[in-house]
């Protein structure tokens, strides 16, 4: 069960207990799934019922109480705790990664991506003509259509032409246009359906604190990772450990898990066996992050925080690397189920770790 069918199934449990009369309250859009946090157990967990409470008019540890009885009828988990004021804890069967794996290498790099086209709001990003800022709004931009939005970023002056050259930034300079009206801008990482003018939804500003040295020396990746890693409110470093290779240098650790990851499956074809999506007991936490992945990207969307995604990708490359020793059979040991299902996940984390370096804007090659 992924997280999307798991907030399905919570708001099943939410509409039975509304249409058999214990709950009196609206069925939200959706229910948010994480991973537990402190004091929390099982696989993930939910919130909903605190969400819930205040229109129930019942305390949250009621609300999820009978949400849990509801939600134990679902053979797919082995068990549901409601712990704190009101979480709901779920404990998910041996097929669960199994089935997030599959989800994710069928999407590939779109995984987390929205479904349903460019059906979300119009969104209009301005920035001041200063590097780090452009940067940061080409990724806001590319994220936001990943999950759906129509963007416009426009620069409050004259960009640099080498920041389009050197680092893949290139903001549509403010014009004068009609009032009130919207155009899309060119845009070739999402597939954005022609608009002739749209009023935008929303307008934010991307305003983050300047870098204080050019990044073009560093090139494109380094120097985009650099401008990107640290929040908006913090001052980046530019200096050159962005480019040593070696485990010090976080883009160095989440570029060299995914070339990792390629070469595990060219090994393995070598050795005759290929991926196929089964339980892996000992990676936990890995699967909690790939899992993860489509809410960071929300988020990132709707906060504008490309720090956050990026931060993920670090977990996601940290959490992988000790899966990674045990994927491949030694000496004259046979591939196995157990190996045919690490080398499924391992994929699975070069796939989210190769799209979420795509939205950055950084490559992600299979050798390093």
């Amino acid at each position: 069960m992924t997280p999307v069918e798991l907030s399905r199934t919570v708001l099943h449990a939410v509409r039975r207990a509304v249409d058999e009369g214990e709950l009196s309250v609206t069925v939200p859009e959706r229910a948010v799934v994480t991973p537990p946090g402190p004091g929390g157990c099982g696989d993930y967990a939910t919130n909903v019922a605190l969400q819930l409470a205040a229109a129930a008019g019942q305390p949250p540890q009621r609300v999820a109480e009978i949400l849990r009885a509801r939600l134990l009828d679902e053979q797919r988990f082995t068990d549901v705790v409601v712990t704190g004021p009101g979480f709901l804890n779920f404990s998910l069967r041996g097929t669960a990664s199994a089935d997030l794996v599959e989800e994710v290498l069928r999407r590939g790099p779109r995984y987390g991506h929205a479904t349903t086209g460019f059906s979300g709001n119009a969104v209009l990003l301005s920035c001041p003509a200063e590097v780090r800022a452009v940067v940061i709004a080409d990724v806001v931009s590319r994220v936001l259509r990943s999950q759906g939005h129509y963007v416009r970023v426009e620069c409050e002056g004259r960009p640099i032409p080498e920041w389009q050259t050197g680092l893949g930034a290139d903001p549509t300079t403010r014009e004068p246009r009609t009032p009130g009206t919207y155009a899309r801008a060119a845009d070739t990482h999402a597939r954005t359906p022609d608009t002739n003018a749209r009023t935008p939804d929303t307008h934010a500003r991307i305003a983050p604190v300047p870098a204080p040295a050019d990044p073009l020396p560093l090139g494109r990746d380094a120097a985009r990772w650099a401008l990107l890693l640290p929040a908006a409110h913090d001052r980046p470093r530019i200096p050159g450990d962005h480019l040593v290779q070696r485990e010090s240098n976080p883009l160095f650790r989440v570029r060299y898990a995914h070339a990792r990851t390629r070469a595990l499956l060219r090994n393995a074809a070598d050795l005759g066996f290929h991926p196929e999506p089964g339980p892996v007991s000992e990676a936990d936490a890995l699967i909690a992050l790939l899992g993860d992945h489509p809410r960071v990207l929300a988020a990132t969307a709707t906060h504008h925080t490309p720090d956050r995604l990026a931060r993920h990708l670090l977990a996601v490359a940290d959490a992988a690397m000790p899966l990674l020793p045990a994927v491949l059979p030694l000496g004259e040991e046979k591939p196995s189920a157990a190996h045919r299902a690490r080398l499924a996940l391992a994929e699975a984390a070069g796939t989210v770790l190769a799209g979420g370096l795509s939205l950055l804007g950084i490559d992600a090659p299979d050798h390093l």
